[in-house]
């Protein structure tokens, strides 16, 4: 077995064991840090696939900004978890089922018939000099061009339709018009007094 060969399953492991505590620890914090270590192992199997830009942004936005956002919020919620893991049995059989159906779709669609050295090539080994930062922006940018906008419309709509919601007038709330406030002047909030000084006995 080649040492590229042996980082893989090492990975694949590692990664394989952090999904399973995700879904099977009881403390929420737990599973946030498993899941980023889930999300380390896979920035590591896609350096092995020579994908360093997909890697390193796995790294930079799940783990750097996704997952501290989650462990913020599971820290500040203090969410009592046992009240939800009360009908945990009663939804064991529809659990299970779906399970199944997943493991029998994978099982269908990974294995030697679609995968492997002889259906799918390793990656070439490229120069040092090499930038899939570089490729990876010269195809979106040419050939998906069309697509990637459509994509950033798509989010532009959602961020615009997020804030129309959340920014929706209601009852009883206090709102400041900012253009009151920078037409405020000194003498509106600021008031001098003159008083003569006084001296202790």
């Amino acid at each position: 077995m080649s040492f590229e060969k042996f980082v893989f399953w090492v990975f694949a492991l590692i990664l394989v064991f952090a999904a399973f505590r995700v879904i099977t620890v009881r403390n929420p914090v737990h599973a946030a840090l498993h899941l980023v270590l889930a999300f380390f192992t896979s920035a590591g199997l896609w350096m092995l696939m020579e994908a360093e830009f997909l890697a390193i942004t796995l790294v930079l936005v799940y783990v750097g900004a996704v997952m501290v956002l989650f462990l913020f919020v599971v820290m500040m919620l203090d969410i009592n978890v046992s009240p939800l893991k009360e009908g945990f049995i009663s939804y064991l059989p529809v659990g299970a089922t779906v399970a199944g159906l997943i493991i029998f779709e994978m099982a269908m669609l990974v294995g030697d018939r679609y995968f492997g050295l002889d259906k799918v090539a390793a990656p070439i080994a490229r120069p040092a000099d090499y930038s899939n930062t570089r490729e990876l922006g010269s195809v979106l940018y040419t050939q998906y061009v069309y697509p990637f906008e459509i994509a950033a419309v798509i989010l532009l709509v959602a961020i615009i339709a997020a804030i129309a919601l959340t920014m929706r007038r209601r009852e009883g709330t206090k709102h400041q018009d900012p253009a009151k406030q920078v037409l405020v002047k000194r003498n509106d909030r600021l008031k001098i007094i003159k008083m003569d000084a006084e001296k202790g006995e």
